[in-house]
């Protein structure tokens, strides 16, 4: 594994005892960093979705988390808040009235974000198309 850090990593208070003490550590496979480097290492390669069920696809994309199809372990996570999503799924008939509720999720989620739409529904209208 292996991260790229600043020597401020830690922030403008990190002496030069502990940029010494972080050299020695990084020759035996630790590092010393902070925790927002961390997380914005692991965002860089994996997926964080949210899921957005308005219908009963979202039933369906529940087993996307089950052992048969178990997606976390192709590096996805779900996440249930918008501010830690990389991926929004909206399963389901996306009406006028829901519209504004999504922009708002959408709004909050971090960039870079993506959008799938799943099913027939959320594509084309489905059942409920002039609803």
């Amino acid at each position: 594994m292996s991260v790229a850090t600043s020597p401020n990593a830690a922030g403008p208070d990190l002496d030069v005892d502990a940029r010494e003490f972080n050299r020695q550590l990084q020759d035996k496979g630790f590092l010393v960093t902070s925790t927002a480097d961390i997380i914005n290492w692991v965002r860089t390669g994996s997926l964080h979705w949210m899921t957005f069920g308005l219908a009963c696809c979202a039933v369906e994309m529940m087993h996307t988390s089950m052992p048969r199809y178990d997606l976390e372990r192709f590096g996805t996570a779900p996440r249930a808040s918008p501010r830690q999503s990389d991926l929004m799924i909206v399963a389901g008939t996306l009406t006028n009235k829901m519209a504004p509720a999504l922009r708002k999720v959408y709004d909050q989620m971090p960039e870079p974000r993506y959008v799938i739409s799943m099913g027939s529904c959320a594509n084309g209208g489905g059942y409920y198309h002039y609803s």
